[in-house]
């Protein structure tokens, strides 16, 4: 049987949403295995002189925690 943790995170890019996801995800990867999946929760920008400046993203990211290893005997 598995379980899956879910932790919250949130991220930026002066790109896109998308390419805020995905810094998450990436950032994530590197210290985090097993990721099964990503729930974008809420979307929002920062606005400067009028033009969006910054997407930002708050998301759940999922992932399949280890399975412990048999006691040696």
């Amino acid at each position: 049987m598995s379980v899956v943790k879910v932790i919250e995170l949130m991220a930026d890019s002066k790109k896109s949403w998308e390419d805020a996801i995905q810094t998450a995800v990436l950032k994530a990867g590197k210290t985090i295995h097993n990721i099964k999946s990503v729930w974008v929760q809420d979307q929002s920008a920062t606005i400067v002189n009028n033009k969006v400046s910054e997407y930002r993203v708050t998301l759940k990211l999922s992932f399949e925690l280890d399975q412990p290893l048999p006691a040696k005997k």
